[in-house]
This record gives C-alpha cells, sequence and structure tokens, in this order.
C-alpha cells in the first residue's frame, strides 16, 4: 500500500490541522501519517530534537501507537495565512500531559500544501516554547543565559 492510497481527502487546511491535532490527542500514529504529504520535502522540528526531513518524519510520530504517550492538547489559533496552494498556521499549543499538568505553552508553525489531487497535507510541523514572561530577563540577556 502506498502513502498516497491511505491520505485521507482534507478540501482545507484547516481539515488537515484539526486531523493533525485530533491524530495526537487519540496517540494514533496511522492517523497522523494520513495528514503529512508523502514528500520528501516533509519536515519536523520539535523543540530538543533533531531536524527530521522526509520519511524519517513518520518515525517521529510512531511512539503515538505504542500508548506510552498521552496528552491533551488545547489549540489557539494566532494567524493564518492563505497564500494561493500553501497554508501557514501559526498557532499556541496549550499542552497537559497526564503526569505533570498543564505545560507552558508552546508556539507552533503548520504549513500545508494543496497537492495536484486538490487535498491539502501538512509539509511541516516546528515548535518552540513560549517565551518567558515579560519582565522575567535582563534586557540584552538570551533566554540561554539564565535571565534575572
Amino acid at each position: 500500500m502506498t502513502l498516497a492510497s491511505v491520505h485521507q481527502e482534507f478540501t482545507t487546511p484547516q481539515e488537515a490541522e484539526d486531523a493533525f491535532y485530533d491524530a495526537l490527542d487519540d496517540a494514533d500514529a496511522e492517523k497522523m501519517r494520513r495528514v503529512w504529504d508523502d514528500s520528501p520535502e516533509i519536515a519536523c522540528l520539535l523543540p530538543m530534537q533533531a531536524f527530521v526531513h522526509g520519511p524519517d518524519v513518520h518515525k517521529v510520530w510512531e511512539p503515538l501507537a505504542t500508548g506510552e504517550v498521552s496528552v491533551d492538547i488545547q489549540v489557539r489559533h494566532v494567524r493564518w495565512l492563505d497564500l494561493g496552494d500553501v497554508a501557514i498556521h501559526y498557532v499556541e499549543e496549550l499542552v497537559s500531559v497526564p503526569e505533570r499538568g498543564q505545560q507552558p505553552p508552546v508556539y507552533a508553525t503548520n504549513v500545508f500544501r494543496k497537492g495536484s489531487d486538490g487535498g491539502w497535507r501538512m509539509i511541516l510541523h516546528q515548535n518552540s516554547p513560549a517565551p518567558p514572561p515579560p519582565g522575567s530577563m535582563r534586557p540584552g540577556t538570551a533566554a540561554t543565559e539564565g535571565g534575572p
């Protein structure tokens, strides 16, 4: 079976994004695979992890299938850019992990591309921790320098 034959049809970037977060909530790696384009150009960059691209992106989500990963993610849309056959969604992810409770917010960039079949697929997911609260760092210092 090819990846193209397992793709679900997403008629809008929002449908593809909803499916992405549903796959995370459901801890379902197969649902996650259906969201992603099958291009070697896809990429994923998560905090504290190496940059991953092409078919290796699917390996990032394989731990979902084990049931060892359990998260609840609430998404707040910050900004959307629709550029014809490419859509960029900037979101704030509010992540709750059962063992650790509510985590600090994470900002994510989700990029989708409309394929030749007319369906939308994810081509990039990148996220990073939210910056520290205003005033918690001395001016001119980087977050890695430790703050006040």
